[in-house]
């Protein structure tokens, strides 16, 4: 059933075969349920400095760093970057507003896969774009003995992000890997164009109110419809990846 992604992948790449040794998740709509949080958020904030960013948007821009996406609303609507105080100020806002908010669930099917995932052997990294401390720090409490910080690259960690394969990158050298030794887990079309950039073998979970196409477009080896979907599929996608 996975075969056919996984050769194209191979030979794509000029790889022998995969040989997975870990599974590189993004944060925000495949570990938590936090987007819809992020979007109103932006919505929020960027209109209260006099910026148009929609919820909808939002989700286009998802894995961008914040600067990146202020940037690109300031460009569009003022011709210029916003200045350095500027981000500062309308991303503080942005967190503040996102924290008063409840806090996110666990994305369902999250903690069943990633259960299945450690007890196969393999190392599970969080790749994200975000800086919003609380979240970072309810990995742990939400995903015992999961991830280890020194393994995850966050928004700090960081000059250019997603779309940039910059994030990816910097995990495989974290993790001592070669981007034939794991996959990418994202929702999010910038997310998807990142893991693709950096030589990953890439799998859309489309947790959000994006069309399929729009990250089948951006290069997605393979689709999921939700995270109890990948679940569900996990079994039979690893056997595929380790006979691939």
């Amino acid at each position: 059933m996975y075969q056919e992604a996984i050769k194209k992948y191979v030979e794509q790449h000029g790889h022998q075969r995969l040989n997975l040794k870990a599974v590189l998740f993004d944060m925000d709509g495949v570990l938590f349920n936090s987007m819809p949080y992020h979007a109103e958020a932006w919505n929020k904030t960027m209109s209260r400095f006099g910026f148009n960013l929609s919820k909808e948007e939002a989700y286009l821009h998802e894995g961008r760093t914040g600067a990146g996406t202020i940037n690109i609303i300031s460009q569009r609507e003022r011709g210029h970057d916003a200045t350095e105080e500027e981000i500062q100020q309308i991303y503080k806002a942005k967190s503040e507003e996102f924290n008063s908010y409840p806090e996110a669930e666990r994305m369902p099917g999250a903690w069943e896969v990633l259960q299945k995932i450690k007890a196969a052997g393999l190392t599970t990294m969080v790749v994200t774009g975000s800086g919003q401390g609380s979240l970072l720090d309810r990995l742990s409490h939400n995903f015992p003995g999961i991830f280890q910080k020194e393994l995850m690259v966050t928004a700090f960690d960081v000059k250019f992000g997603k779309p940039n394969p910059e994030p990816y990158l910097m995990a495989l050298q974290k993790g001592g890997l070669k981007p034939e030794e794991a996959i990418v887990i994202e929702n999010a079309p910038l997310g998807v164009q990142a893991g693709v950039a950096a030589g990953i073998f890439t799998v859309a979970v489309n947790t959000g109110p994006l069309p399929d196409h729009v990250l089948l477009d951006e290069g997605a080896n393979l689709l999921f419809s939700s995270m109890p979907h990948f679940n569900e599929q996990w079994e039979m996608l690893y056997e595929a990846l380790k006979q691939g």
